[in-house]
Order: C-alpha cells, then structure tokens, then sequence
C-alpha cells in the first residue's frame, strides 16, 4: 500500500471552499472518471464513477474539515483505496491537502509504485482544479 498526498494555499476562507467540495466536483476534478450516478444513503454519499472498461463504486462522508471517501467492493484493479480531502485555515486563506492510500490487486511487481504515481497524478490535477473552482483561489 504506497501513500500520496498533494496540498494548495488558495486565498479564500474555509467556508467558501467547502461550499465547492462535492462528491461530483472532486471526481471530475480528479480526471479519470465520469460520474454515472449518486445516491444519498445514510452513511454517506455512494457516486458510481465509470471509467475506462470498469465502474467504481465511491462511498464519501463529509467531515468537519473536508471529505473522506473510499472505493467500495470489488473495484477492478484496487485492492485498497482510501482519499481524505481536508481544509484548514491558513494566513488570509486555506490549504486544501488531499491524502490518498492505494494499492493494487495485481501480481505485478512494484504494481503499488505505480498505483501511487498515477495517483499522485490524479490528486495533482484535482487540487489545481478544486482550486481554481473557489472564488479568490
């Protein structure tokens, strides 16, 4: 299981970025996956994410201080992932941080490294995007 973590400083308030964080938002933001649907249940948010030649279920939870969401049942390759979106206040702004735990379910070697790579990509894009979406970011 390998670990990624991206952060921005955008000059907003946290407010003003939560109320651009959905589950929706930070799939597209993400750029792998569409989002096909969403349903509200009591624990969460589940968003049915498809992307090339599979469908991802996504259960998200809203936090105090951001998202939390994790890949739920049998996820084609995954054999684990976990990302938590946090906000915290910062001189005059925020910074948003999202954290990524992945692996993969394939006998291939360093298959982890490259789960993580292209994750660390994936938070890459979502982060300046998520970012340049909050008013001042």
């Amino acid at each position: 299981m390998r670990k990624v973590e991206r952060s921005r400083f955008v000059m907003a308030r946290p407010p003003a970025v939560h109320r651009t964080l959905s589950p929706e938002a930070v799939v597209a933001a993400e750029g792998t996956f569409t989002v096909t649907a969403v349903e509200e249940t009591d624990d969460g948010t589940l968003v049915t994410a498809a992307g090339p030649g599979m469908s991802v279920p996504l259960r998200f939870e809203t936090r105090d201080d951001g998202l939390r969401y994790t890949a739920e049942g049998e996820v084609g390759p995954f054999d684990h992932l976990e990302t938590r979106i946090t906000v915290t206040p910062e001189e005059n702004g925020s910074r948003i941080t999202m954290r990524s735990t992945v692996s993969l379910n394939l006998p291939l070697p360093f298959a982890d490294r490259i789960a993580a790579w292209k994750r660390g990509n994936e938070l890459e894009r979502a982060i300046e995007e998520l970012a340049a979406d909050v008013p001042g970011g």
